[in-house]
């Protein structure tokens, strides 16, 4: 069987949200923030109908309570889909929710379904990354992997030591940089239509969550005089690192053939992707290779990648990735646009739909690029990476 061309037809996210209880989502269920952009996604694309959408596909880190009997099917039903309509969730940690649309895209390639749904939820609020999981005991009597492994901050701070011509004053400036472009962003109102508004209870009552909550004004001067969690005197600080959030973000795929049929122009095309696997302990190094296994599979070169959205769990993790692949630090006109995680902020599985939608955006305002690129790395030691292709180039 020939694999059909799949495309990217929409996408959306709410805004993300700060987790725990001065988060504006703290008494919001993450099936409603997966529901909201349901639904958006449907009101935006009133040629596809609720009966028209054969399966939802969501990806979360911790599945149970609001983010657990099988997300892709409850939160289907909950936004008015069609009984019709299959659906089911993934885990991938971090690269959940793309994990989710390369597998629904891969239906639509294989002709399993003409038009799916695929995103990530994650309320961190809720549910803290691991809060609830029982590591086997041999990962470390064996010594499986190392004590690191299950603390992101400690496998950041074990990339500083891999490289330790990456200074904690790079991973600032680079921090810095990151949201100074986000602020722009928000600045030139080219980040709000890439968020749905919802409607919110909080302690302060009823308010409309329409902007992310993480972004914040900082200075080298100010980020310098942050501590170091992770290790005494080390390198990676809350100024340098994700936060923790809430938030969900989804896209609208389909074949290529049902997208002509029904009169929609769609905005990229899947051109490949890959996944691999790297030490636990320094799960930031995923995205190298696995950028270099789907560059291998689609044939082409980084020299072709117009438009990178990395993930920035840690800074150090994006600035070794630009080492690698000859980007110009501390900011490459190529790799985020728009800021990154960082300012942002990284609700888990929501992160990887994110970046999908913001190349989905920048590819409609630049014709003039071919190809970008999705990438982030992976909790407990992996690296997914997938290529796009401009349909309007």
């Amino acid at each position: 069987m020939k694999a059909r061309d799949v495309v990217v037809v929409d996408g959306i996210r709410t805004a993300f949200g700060k987790a725990g209880e001065k988060g504006f989502f703290w008494n919001t269920r993450a099936d409603d923030m997966a529901v909201r952009v349901i639904r958006e996604l449907m009101r935006r694309n009133p040629k596809v109908k609720p009966e028209m959408v054969e399966e939802n596909v969501w990806g979360a880190t911790t599945q149970e309570g609001d983010q657990g009997l099988t997300l892709g099917r409850t939160s289907a039903l909950l936004a008015g889909l069609a009984d019709s309509c299959s659906g089911f969730s993934v885990d991938r940690m971090c690269a959940g929710g793309l994990t989710a649309v390369t597998t629904a895209a891969s239906e639509v390639a294989l002709g399993a379904c003409d038009i799916a749904i695929a995103g990530g939820v994650e309320h961190m609020g809720h549910h803290p990354m691991g809060a609830t999981a029982s590591p086997n005991p041999r990962f470390l009597t064996d010594k499986l992997v190392s004590e690191d492994a299950l603390v992101m901050g400690k496998t950041a701070e074990n990339l500083h030591d891999l490289f330790p011509e990456i200074t904690k004053e790079m991973a600032d400036e680079y921090s810095l940089h990151c949201q100074l472009k986000t602020a722009k962003g928000y600045e030139d109102g080219k980040i709000q239509k890439m968020i749905v508004p919802m409607t919110v209870y909080t302690k302060e009552g009823w308010i409309v969550a329409d902007r992310d909550q993480q972004p914040r004004p900082t200075t080298m001067e100010g980020l310098a005089g942050l501590k170091t969690p992770f290790r005494v005197q080390g390198n990676v600080t809350p100024g340098n690192a994700s936060g923790l959030n809430d938030g969900a973000s989804g896209v609208l795929l389909m074949s290529a053939e049902k997208a002509a049929e029904l009169g929609i122009k769609p905005v990229m095309r899947l051109k490949g992707y890959a996944y691999a696997g790297v030490k636990p302990e320094i799960m930031g190094y995923g995205p190298i290779p696995a950028t270099k296994k789907a560059l291998k599979n689609t044939g082409l070169s980084i020299d072709d990648i117009g438009l990178i959205e990395l993930n920035e769990a840690f800074a150090v993790q994006a600035i070794i990735f630009m080492k690698e692949f000859g980007l110009k630090f501390p900011t490459d006109e190529r790799l985020n646009r728009l800021g990154g995680a960082i300012a942002f902020g990284h609700p888990l599985a929501a992160s990887g739909p994110r970046l999908v939608i913001h190349l989905l955006n920048q590819f409609a305002e630049r014709p003039d690029v071919r190809y970008g690129m999705t990438s982030m790395c992976v909790g407990l030691g992996q690296g997914a990476t997938a290529i796009w292709e401009n349909i309007s180039h």
